[in-house]
């Protein structure tokens, strides 16, 4: 008969663990041979599953094992339970492209709705500061002006000149073809002001800005700084969100008229250097060339294409989880996502407006 005892717990066989399981197997070898557990002090899953092992999972013949002990064993005998078969849906794995597909119209639909009720709060918070003018943060919206306006004049002004000179290379070179060389003020006062100044300016701020706005709320989510802000009763939208979108839409048209001179100046070098027009020509030129009609509709798409990128840039901030990886992903969503639906409201308002200031 082999007799155990002592603490058969994972301290208690530290030591021995390796010499037990080398010579408890030999004495299994002996089917007749009973084994005595009733001296064994303490049993834990590790002693019962090295003894398990030792028997090949056949337990002999047990004479004084404690019932506590052999609910041990009766445990191991059972084994794990049954995993049940996942039920895998034929049409999702013959279906990829379609559930693909499904999934990023729900998505859609879902950061459409989230905008949507963004959109109402905000709104919301603006009746609630005419209300209350006292309540205005001035401060915030002032900082906010500066940072989207007046620092994104550098990184315009420097794209908006090299633009403007290719414009107009590439349009003296055809206009010379037809001898209407003087038709390029026509083009570039018609083009610029109305779609490419603004175009142009709002995807710069939409990278430059509206990355910037995405980082700052979702380090203040990673950090907690907006848990605490609703701790201490302080509306986030109200305190963050709406000086962000009204700075937004009163910065974007002062940097499309700044962005749109510029490029219109770096046009006018470029005119002078390929068809000899003189630049006091060029500038007296301009308003009978372009309508007024069309530097408002440039500001008009403006203020929109501000408000629009300060929403979507502040949406997917909030949307950022407590972590780095996520920070990342909504930073690149907010560009992307924002340069689309500028282009596609672009797009819109030349299709709306084909007939005004043409």
């Amino acid at each position: 008969m082999a007799r155990l005892r002592g603490d058969w717990t994972v301290l208690g066989l530290l030591r021995h663990a390796g010499a037990l399981a080398a010579d408890l197997p030999a004495l299994r070898a002996d089917a007749t041979l009973q084994w005595d557990l009733s001296a064994v002090s303490r049993l834990d899953t590790a002693g019962a599953l090295l003894l398990w092992r030792a028997w090949s999972g056949q337990p002999p013949p047990l004479a004084g094992t404690r019932p506590e002990h052999r609910a041990l064993f009766d445990l191991l005998a059972a084994g794990p339970a049954p995993r049940r078969a996942r039920r895998v849906d034929a049409t999702a794995s013959e279906k990829p492209a379609v559930n693909a597909l499904q999934a990023s119209f729900v998505g859609l639909a879902t950061h459409l709705l989230a905008v949507t009720a963004l959109a109402g709060q905000l709104l919301l918070d603006a009746l609630t500061l005419m209300r209350h003018p006292g309540a205005i943060p001035w401060r915030e919206l002032s900082a906010n002006v500066y940072r989207t306006g007046t620092q994104a004049l550098g990184i315009t002004a420097l794209v908006g000149f090299l633009v403007g000179i290719t414009l107009s290379y590439l349009t003296a070179r055809q206009l010379q073809n037809y001898g209407a060389d003087i038709f390029v003020i026509n083009i570039l006062g018609l083009s610029i002001p109305r779609e490419l100044g603004p175009l142009l300016a709002a995807i710069i701020v939409a990278g430059r800005s509206g990355s910037s706005m995405t980082a700052q709320l979702g380090v203040m989510r990673v950090t907690q700084e907006l848990d605490a802000l609703s701790v201490l009763g302080i509306s986030h939208t109200l305190r963050l969100v709406l000086p962000k979108v009204l700075a937004l839409a009163v910065a974007l048209p002062l940097v499309v008229v700044w962005t749109s001179a510029v490029m219109l100046g770096g046009g006018m070098l470029a005119a002078q250097a390929e068809l000899g027009i003189d630049p006091l020509r060029f500038v007296q030129g301009l308003p009978a060339a372009v309508p007024i009609a069309n530097l408002l509709l440039g500001w008009t798409k403006a203020v929109l294409f501000g408000g629009l990128i300060a929403l979507l840039a502040c949406h997917f901030g909030l949307r950022i989880e407590p972590n780095t990886e996520s920070l990342g992903a909504g930073v690149t969503q907010s560009v992307v996502v924002s340069i689309t639906a500028v282009i596609v409201v672009d797009a819109i308002f030349a299709v709306a407006f084909s007939n005004v200031g043409l």
